[in-house]
């Protein structure tokens, strides 16, 4: 085994024992409140969506055990990568309300009803769903190329410059969705509106993300910073700028209206008509989509050259 392989090797085996030690951990606490007596959350009732009492324990369990899998599989396996991600989405999903509160934090518009416990739980939730990302990740990495470092084939060359054409197609998708959203509500009216922080926090936020980030991820601006901006034009745009919110709001858009979409199919009251909902929550689970395709594009894209392949 290369040293470059080794450390690979080594990287991979130190998230498995994260994702263990949060499995443990996070478990621990759901198994005592499935037990015992879990506090009281309100106004959801719930700290998790989907994932209460045995559920939960069963999610950490199965993160865990999927975590090892990772670790000792030494080959592609793509049955295996597709279980790993799925379950890191349903542990995403279950922490679905932090989307609206971390929007709520970000634009200092937090509702009157925050949990503190709750919220904390929700982070711990998302925390494990991180962990089994990056190990799947890795895993990845480690077995599907011929590199050890970056999974990447072919032969050293010219990098692509310019966005692939579905990444400019889903990225206008984004656009197009969160248009769609608000003028669904134009056609609602605003008496509809919630009158909740949190939520009025969210949708600024998306209106002011919903369209700068997907067009900075297609554009040469997301990469350079333009003339007009003050001290920094001509520079190069950290990549993480637009990545993190790019992957972490298209994820927690995706979980969130995500829940949302299978709650109306199962039959769940609100003050809003099923109509308007299906819109709403269809044209946000489209910019979610959108943002993660593009954000995926820019990562390929603009990563630096691997230095072992220098591929």
């Amino acid at each position: 085994m290369t040293t470059s392989a080794s450390t690979a090797r080594g990287t991979g085996r130190g998230l498995t024992y994260a994702v263990l030690g949060w499995a443990v951990a996070y478990g621990g606490v759901r198994l005592a409140w499935t037990v015992g007596e879990a506090p009281e959350f309100r106004p959801y009732g719930s700290d998790l969506l989907g994932f209460t009492g045995w559920r939960s324990v069963a999610l950490c369990v199965t993160a865990g055990v999927v975590a090892v899998a990772l670790d000792r599989a030494a080959t592609w396996r793509p049955v295996l990568a597709g279980v790993a991600w799925t379950v890191a989405g349903a542990t995403v999903a279950a922490a679905a309300i932090l989307l609206p509160e971390l929007v709520g934090f970000l634009l200092f518009a937090v509702g009157p009803y925050l949990d503190p416990v709750a919220f904390a739980s929700r982070l711990g939730c998302v925390s494990g769903a991180v962990l089994l990302g990056l190990a799947t990740a890795r895993y990845q990495r480690r077995t599907r190329g011929d590199c050890p470092d970056c999974c990447r084939t072919g032969r050293p060359g010219p990098r692509r410059s310019a966005p692939a054409r579905w990444a400019r197609w889903t990225a206008y998708a984004a656009v197009a969705g969160l248009a769609v959203r608000f003028a669904a509500q134009v056609a609602v009216g605003p008496d509809g509106l919630t009158r909740d922080a949190s939520v009025i926090g969210l949708e600024i936020g998306l209106l002011l993300a919903g369209v700068l980030l997907p067009l900075a991820l297609v554009h040469r601006w997301g990469e350079i910073w333009p003339g007009w901006v003050p001290l920094l034009a001509g520079r190069t745009i950290p990549r993480l700028l637009l990545l993190v919110p790019g992957f972490g709001l298209g994820a927690g858009i995706v979980a969130y209206f995500g829940v949302g979409l299978v709650q109306l199919a199962s039959g769940s009251i609100s003050q809003f008509s099923d109509t308007f909902l299906w819109v709403a929550l269809s044209a946000y689970c489209v910019l979610g989509l959108g943002l993660l395709s593009a954000s995926s594009d820019y990562h390929l894209r603009t990563r630096g050259a691997c230095r072992t392949c220098a591929r």
